[in-house]
Formats: C-alpha cells, sequence, structure tokens
C-alpha cells in the first residue's frame, strides 16, 4: 500500500465522519425540541411507526440509520421500525446513481419504491412477530415526568447544544475510527479483487452483493452502485447489496448493547430479506 493511497483513506474516512457527525448532530439539535413529541407519536403509531421508519431512511445520507439504531435503543422505536430505516436506507447510492449521467440512473425510481415498499412491510410483519417491543404509552408518560424533572435542573445550553454537541462527538469518533478500519482492509485487498468476487457469478451476486452491503461503511453502498452503473451487477443484486446496506447503524447497536441478541435478529432479518427480494427482482428481469 503505498503512501498517497494511504493518504486518501484516511482523508476519505475523516471527510466521511465529518458529515455523518454534521448530521447526527443537527438532528440532535432538532430533536432536542421536537424528541418528546416525536417519540410520543411514535409510541402512538405503533402499529403504522414502520411506514414512517421507511420513509425517513430514505434519505441518502449514512446518518439515517445512526439515528434510527440511537431512537432504538432509547426504544422509542420498535424493532419493526428499525428494520423498516435499515432496509430503505441507502447512504449515498441515490445520489451515486442520480449523478451518473447514464441510462441505467433510472433504475433510482423501481429501486427508490421497493426499498420503501419492502422496508415497511417487512417492519410491520417482525413488529407482529415480535409484538411490536417498544415503549408503551404508560411508559412513555412515566418517562417524560422524569425528563421533565431532569430538564428542570438543567439549563437549555446543556440541553439544546451541550448534551447532542457530546452525543454527536462520540458517534463521530467511533465512526471514525471504523471508517479508517475498513478503508485500510479494502485497500489492502484491493478493490478489484472485491469487483471480481461480486462479478464472478451472476447467479450468485445477490448473495455476494448482500455480503459486501452487510459491510458496515457508506462506502460498500457506493462501491456496490458503481458497479450496477459499470454494467457488471444485475438490479436484483444491486436491490439485494443495498436492502442489507444499513450504514452504521448495526454498529451503534453492537457498541451500545448488552447483548448481541437484539443485533444478530436484526441483521439476519435484513440479510434474508435482501436475499430474497434480490432473486425474486432476478428472475423477474431474467438475471
Amino acid at each position: 500500500m503505498t503512501y498517497e493511497l494511504a493518504m486518501n483513506i484516511c482523508l476519505d474516512a475523516l471527510k466521511d465522519s465529518i458529515i455523518i457527525f454534521l448530521f447526527v448532530y443537527l438532528v440532535h439539535f432538532l430533536l432536542a425540541y421536537v424528541e418528546e413529541d416525536i417519540s410520543y407519536f411514535l409510541v402512538r403509531k405503533k402499529r403504522t411507526a414502520p411506514i414512517y421508519g421507511s420513509a425517513f431512511g430514505l434519505i441518502p445520507q449514512c446518518g439515517t440509520s445512526v439515528l434510527g439504531a440511537d431512537l432504538y435503543l432509547k426504544k422509542y422505536i420498535s424493532i419493526g421500525t428499525l428494520v423498516a430505516i435499515f432496509l430503505s436506507c441507502s447512504d449515498e447510492a441515490f445520489i451515486v446513481l442520480l449523478t451518473s449521467n447514464s441510462p441505467k440512473m433510472l433504475a433510482v425510481l423501481p429501486l427508490f419504491g421497493l426499498k420503501f415498499a419492502i422496508g415497511f412491510v417487512s417492519g410491520i410483519l417482525v413488529d407482529l412477530l415480535f409484538k411490536g417491543k417498544g415503549k408503551t404509552k404508560n411508559e412513555y408518560v412515566e418517562d417524560h415526568k422524569c425528563h421533565q424533572h431532569h430538564n428542570e435542573e438543567n439549563d437549555s445550553v446543556h440541553k439544546y447544544i451541550v448534551h447532542p454537541l457530546i452525543h454527536s462527538l462520540q458517534i463521530f469518533a467511533y465512526v471514525l475510527v471504523i471508517n479508517l478500519a475498513l478503508g485500510f482492509i479494502i485497500g489492502f485487498v484491493g478493490e478489484d479483487n472485491f469487483k471480481n468476487f461480486l462479478t464472478s457469478n451472476r447467479y450468485v451476486a445477490p448473495l455476494y452483493s448482500s455480503l459486501i452491503g452487510l459491510i458496515p461503511n457508506c462506502s460498500s453502498s457506493i462501491f456496490i452502485s458503481e458497479l450496477f452503473i459499470s454494467g457488471n451487477l444485475s438490479f436484483g443484486a444491486l436491490l439485494s447489496g443495498l436492502l442489507v446496506n444499513s450504514g452504521l447503524g448495526a454498529m451503534i447497536l453492537i457498541k451500545n448493547r448488552k447483548t448481541t441478541k437484539d443485533v444478530i435478529i436484526i441483521l439476519s432479518i435484513c440479510f434474508v430479506i435482501s436475499i430474497v427480494s434480490g432473486y425474486l427482482a432476478c428472475l423477474v428481469s431474467g438475471f
């Protein structure tokens, strides 16, 4: 690995991490004002919350899955809503496709619709299976009282500026480490080797793409999108890889959870759904 490549990896990791930091801080700053209203809305709309989660996940940014994971850890959203967010999010994939100046940019439309539909349908089914685990109205009311008492003891500067900043900086540091590690791994293995791995057999391409999509990094969604634009990947494989790609949201769960049970369940659900959806799309389009 050359010095120039190493510097590029470091700069790209820093840039991606700063973007996530700014996004997460902005959202948490805004959430400080409306968090209670949004949380209570999601609690009241528990059965249909995956629809709103799937729509939120479509925002082309890494931070959506990070924020979704954070809300899940606070028990503001159910496991089904988080699955909906994870399945619908694609990091910067939509931006890459839209700016490709290629006829394949039109794939954004069916991709956009399928990810939204698959996300919220899967989320609703998962909530039915797991009985929509999350805060009940009574639990939320109790938490609301605790927050009110706590907020009375803290000034608005801490609530709206300091706390979101500290939380965002923690996420930034963690994201930077992950981005650097994965960047050097891909740089060491070689991007061409990753391409050969994905394109060696079109019939298992959706599986290969899903495995790449599991990499918790913005670059994996961009990489899969570029392969599709270049004609080295089918639409079904593209769909499969982008469905399972939840960015750094999964890593936030792993970092904060005391048990890995929820993480395994969530990622397994997303992985199975992505492969099934990818192969169905391949069958419809004739691979």
